[in-house]
């Protein structure tokens, strides 16, 4: 298996030319959000694909385009527009174990934060300094921000984790990831400016976590924030102004089972 830097470089940066392609987007959850081209409903599409984003791909896609459809496919203006007949029609949806009580609170949540904010930026950026070397602040300020609200249901804490209870917070570093970099490929979208990319924290799935353990990048048995925090350390090493590209690379890899 692969033991110096120079040779996981090198598989990482062809692992990734290969995936970093504009054909990627449509298998993969961030589908959703590029059937917009307004700020705010890429932010609001994403946000509930990332949320999904366990399972199977197809099914995620899917799952994500009946919510969408349920909010007349204008999510933005739904969030802010919507009445109580309005969310009846939501009352049936559920994808495992995301039920009606969890979205009627993501709904409630993103009618209050959008009716102060024309972005979802300032949820996650309000909780950081700009000398912070990671979003772990941000993740945390995230979470307490997203429960703030008069009787929010502790059921859908386990939708929203954070980095100080020891979570990989996989699903936010995605979100994260499709907001704040951006690249040729046009795979994310870059909407994000107070962010940088060598602030992301590599999300931290299944594939990712065998392939990475594969490559040696990591030793981790479990997939927690010291793990996650390992694995975007190491591939730092590899690009320390955008770690988090190697994520396309090391899930595309994961998911295709192709050889190297």
């Amino acid at each position: 298996m692969v033991h110096t830097d120079s040779s996981r470089k090198e598989i990482l940066d062809s692992l990734f030319k290969r995936f970093n392609q504009h054909s990627f987007i449509e298998n993969d959850p961030i589908a959703i959000p590029h059937r917009f081209s307004s700020k705010q409903d890429i932010e609001i599409a994403g946000f509930f694909a990332a949320i999904f984003a366990w399972g199977n791909r197809k099914t995620i896609i899917n799952k994500c385009n009946e919510l969408i459809t349920k909010m007349d496919n204008a999510p933005h203006q739904f969030i802010l527009h919507h009445n109580d007949n309005d969310l009846k029609q939501l009352l049936t949806f559920k994808h495992r174990t995301f039920q009606t009580t969890d979205l009627l609170h993501f709904i409630r949540f993103l009618q209050q934060h959008y009716l102060k904010h024309d972005s979802l930026e300032p949820a996650f950026v309000k909780g950081m300094h700009s000398s912070d070397e990671t979003v772990e602040n941000a993740l945390n300020h995230f979470h307490d921000y997203f429960f703030s609200l008069d009787n929010s249901p502790t059921r859908t804490k386990k939708h929203i984790p954070a980095p100080i209870n020891h979570s990989s917070c996989k699903r936010l570093n995605m979100y994260l990831r499709w907001m704040v970099r951006k690249d040729k490929a046009g795979i994310d979208f870059g909407i994000f400016k107070k962010i940088k990319s060598s602030q992301l924290v590599c999300p931290l799935d299944v594939h990712v976590l065998r392939v990475a353990k594969e490559l040696k990048l990591i030793t981790a048995v479990k997939s927690d924030w010291k793990s996650a925090l390992a694995l975007t350390n190491t591939l730092k090493i590899f690009d320390p102004i955008d770690p988090v590209k190697y994520d396309i690379a090391l899930f595309g890899w994961g998911v295709s089972r192709d050889p190297y």
